[in-house]
């Protein structure tokens, strides 16, 4: 009899574990934290009368709806190649890209963003020979409707402040490829 309760125990115990998997698998903990930060900041947008402060509400992007029809996302940094950035200073300009679109993305297109990562978050790295070839590349991935992000550095340590060293794109993979597809690795 007492050997019953026990494999019960297991039993139940095994079907939530299963049910938190599955419910953790289509609702990413991230995403629940995000729903409450989002709810909280509406809720500050609101005086002690209800009545909403003016605050500058973005549109949702585009890119979001293709998430529901296409599976690969991926994201490519166009890194600055005349700039003659060292190693790590590439690598600290890619991060701040990244980062950066990473947070346009976060509430104007989460869909895009959880698509992108259910993909593995793949990242590819290609070079441009100016900012003037970065700015047209730019115009045309947003004619594609693709978000970009453009980081401007400071100008601290190797370049000169406000430069334009690196641009992010995300997208799905064919519509990037339309726009990246001709530049070469780094």
């Amino acid at each position: 009899m007492m050997g019953l309760g026990w494999v019960g125990a297991i039993l139940v115990g095994a079907g939530w574990l299963a049910l938190g998997y599955c419910f953790g698998a289509r609702y990413p903990p991230a995403r629940i934290v995000l729903s409450a930060r989002l709810a909280k900041k509406t809720a500050l947008a609101n005086d002690t009368n209800g009545n909403k402060k003016k605050k500058k509400n973005k549109d949702p992007l585009e890119i979001d709806n293709l998430a529901d029809i296409l599976q690969d996302f991926k994201m490519v940094l166009v890194v600055r190649n005349d700039l003659k950035m060292g190693k790590g200073k590439i690598a600290a300009q890619c991060s701040h890209a990244t980062l950066g679109l990473y947070k346009k993305l976060l509430h104007r297109a989460p869909k895009a963003l959880n698509r992108w990562e259910m993909c593995a978050q793949p990242k590819v790295v290609v070079k441009i020979e100016s900012e003037e070839d970065m700015l047209v590349l730019q115009e045309r991935a947003k004619s594609l409707k693709l978000p970009t992000h453009i980081t401007i550095d400071a100008g601290r340590t190797q370049i000169a402040p406000n430069s334009r060293t690196v641009m992010a794109i995300l997208g799905p993979v064919e519509v990037v490829d339309d726009v990246t597809g001709g530049l070469k690795l780094l």
